[in-house]
């Protein structure tokens, strides 16, 4: 992780089976900028106030994976699933955003498990939902495939910022070719 921390010259977070505060207070004294907690926060919300006390709410993301439920299911339209989408765990994912904000969050990273690996675009009504939700920055992670699902989460989805991967990874679209994209319809992006 500190080799990490020295190569990177952006903003460093790590999420992924972190389940108390002796993990969160490791990887900090580490150099990572932010940590980030999904399944942990759900079984555990008071980790969030615990966390965002301790270490401040701008080092504490939780990462909320959502999928959509048919109309007509007992369960919500939006729930939250945990251990990486495997199980649904009956929240409103707007109810749980609203949730993360007040017990001291200071983002959210909100994945579609429907879109995520379809390349077909963000999840827009679900993004949607969320960042007219809360009053802290949403992230919008899962299906991106183009330059312009990057704009729609933004504009449409009213996301604060988005998430891609494999469009980067397998060298569909450059991380440069992206922020020039998104600099020239309007949208504001970090150039380093």
């Amino acid at each position: 992780m500190k080799k990490v921390r020295k190569a990177a010259t952006i903003p460093f977070t790590v999420g992924g089976g972190i389940r108390d505060i002796a993990a969160i207070e490791t990887l900090l004294d580490l150099g990572v900028d932010k940590v980030s907690i999904n399944t942990a926060a759900v079984r555990n919300p008071d980790l969030i106030k615990e966390a965002s006390h301790r270490f401040g709410s701008q080092k504490i993301v939780v990462a909320i994976d959502g999928r959509k439920n048919a109309r007509k299911s007992k369960l919500p339209r939006l729930e939250v699933v945990i251990r990486g989408g495997m199980e649904g765990t009956g929240l409103d994912i707007v109810a749980w955003a609203r949730k993360v904000e007040k017990l001291g969050a200071g983002e959210i990273l909100l994945t579609s498990k429907d879109a995520d690996g379809t390349k077909e675009g963000y999840d827009l009504e679900m993004t949607k939902a969320v960042a007219e939700a809360v009053g802290i920055p949403v992230i919008a992670s899962g299906g991106a495939g183009k330059l312009e699902h990057l704009y729609e989460a933004i504009v449409l989805g009213k996301a604060s910022a988005v998430l891609a991967a494999s469009i980067f990874h397998f060298g569909e679209i450059s991380i440069p070719q992206a922020k020039r994209y998104l600099a020239e319809k309007g949208i504001s992006v970090r150039i380093l």
